[in-house]
């Protein structure tokens, strides 16, 4: 059993915490779930469960991470042997998600290539990103490249790999989406729109015309964001918290990456929402997961030459930020098998990038050789890589967090997290609502989203 690694201090943890929360979920998930959603309603819901219902689940996911010194697969049940089954889902979520988060990542690999090779013009024409994706080569090709290169971090180890490499990062991560957004509000259209009418757009809450099933339906994709943009319920917060050391102020750390994640996802909204308002109208506000890969770069095209330098930049961006995502759930994988099997960190990060190179093969064939329409509960059709996208993300982790609150809740109770998270003297802030949130409110709302998920409410 190799020698468990820490972060060398609460720093390192916090960027290489925040670099797996800030991800594809917030810079490509969040603005067109704003954009949808009416933006300023969903802002205001969103901000208000990321201080509650994330504030919740994050700090009990670090602290039962550092209490254990335990990957989430064995975490758990340390706490107790009956609730191990956590463990293992939280575990099954990123070996699910690994493969094809890496295949979207060579997505952003590919558009980012198009764009510092002077073909960024290409990628603006109708049925570019459908005729990509539906390739034997290409998609693959990439895929390997994103996947070698998370592999090479983790293999690295916490150190000198993942958190040396999110100090890097995240600072230039965050310098790129200040820059992009603040160049966003500049733009104007050959109409009347505005850059600025973009912003008011997005942050002005409006519940004109919204019936209060549309404003539940806000609320439901709030929370189902929230899941994708704080990185719980996925193992990956109680595996860094195993790395956090017990000397370090986890309160501070844990409202630090709330914080950072949630600013990035407000500030990749004024990247992509004004600009897409700017020279689509409020019709591209309806472009959804297209959003990024089709919407965008027909943005980007009539900005003429000056877009072509501006889309380089922005899916560069986007490019960290899924690498530091896809290192975390590599990570989480892996050191639940150090964990569990005594395996060396080379050993583990080999045995997984090859397991997770081959489903991922599998799923890009799912485009082409293997295609197929299937029809999921939630009422939308889908191939390979949205049903395991469906699974991990609409079921497991839903399940998992509301396994985590009955555990943190009822079970060994709430004290057992504040004691961990203020066992320095620290403060634990929003004590109350924790308490509150973690035996009733969260997991009633994560039922009810589950239920979503299943299509029993729509």
């Amino acid at each position: 059993m190799e020698k468990r690694s820490s972060f060398s201090s609460s720093l390192g943890f916090v960027l290489a915490a925040a670099g797996s929360a800030v991800g594809l979920g917030n810079i490509w998930r969040f603005p067109y779930l704003a954009a949808k959603d009416g933006g300023g309603v969903f802002l205001a819901v969103y901000i208000v469960l990321a201080l509650t219902f994330g504030f919740t689940l994050i700090v009990s996911e670090v602290s039962i991470g550092r209490k254990t010194k335990q990957s989430a697969l064995t975490a758990y049940g340390k706490l107790d042997k009956r609730f191990s089954w956590i463990g293992f889902f939280s575990s099954l979520v990123p070996f699910m998600i690994l493969p094809y988060y890496c295949i979207i990542g060579g997505w952003v690999l590919k558009y980012f290539t198009d764009f510092v090779t002077g073909h960024a013009a290409d990628t603006a024409q109708d049925g570019y990103f459908t005729t990509f994706i539906m390739g034997y080569t290409q998609p693959i090709v990439f895929d390997v490249i994103f996947l070698g290169f998370t592999a090479f971090v983790v293999f690295c180890g916490v150190n000198k790999g993942i958190e040396s490499l999110s100090k890097i990062l995240m600072p230039v991560l965050l310098i790129f989406v200040i820059a992009i957004a603040i160049f966003s509000l500049t733009l104007k259209g050959t109409g009347d729109r505005s850059g600025i009418d973009g912003l008011k757009f997005y942050v002005i809450p409006s519940i004109s015309g919204k019936s209060m099933h549309d404003l539940f339906i806000v609320l439901l994709d709030a929370m189902g964001q929230l899941f994708y943009s704080i990185s719980v319920a996925m193992g990956i917060m109680v595996t860094y918290g195993s790395y956090f050391k017990d000397d370090e102020n986890l309160m501070k750390s844990v409202n630090q990456i709330e914080f950072f994640d949630t600013l990035v996802a407000f500030l990749a909204g004024i990247m992509i929402i004004p600009a897409v308002y700017v020279f689509l109208g409020e019709e591209g506000m309806t472009a959804g997961p297209g959003l990024m890969f089709i919407a965008l770069t027909k943005v980007f095209n009539q900005m003429g030459s000056v877009g072509a330098i501006v889309g380089a930049v922005f899916f560069f961006m986007v490019l960290l930020a899924a690498l530091t995502s896809s290192i975390s759930v590599l990570e989480t994988v892996v050191a639940s098998l150090i964990d569990s099997f005594g395996w060396s960190r080379s050993k583990s990060t080999i045995i997984e990038t090859i397991t997770a190179l081959v489903i991922s093969i599998i799923i890009c064939l799912g485009y082409n050789i293997f295609y197929f329409e299937a029809p999921l509960p939630n009422g939308t059709s889908a191939q390979i890589l949205d049903i395991m996208d469906y699974v991990s993300n609409n079921i497991l982790m839903p399940v998992v967090a509301i396994g985590t609150c009955v555990l943190i809740g009822w079970i060994v109770k709430p004290k057992t997290v504040i004691e961990e998270a203020t066992k320095n003297g620290e403060k634990f802030g929003r004590k109350y609502v924790y308490i509150a949130m973690i035996k009733y409110i969260t997991p009633v709302l994560l039922f009810i989203l589950l239920l979503g998920s299943f299509g029993i409410i729509k």
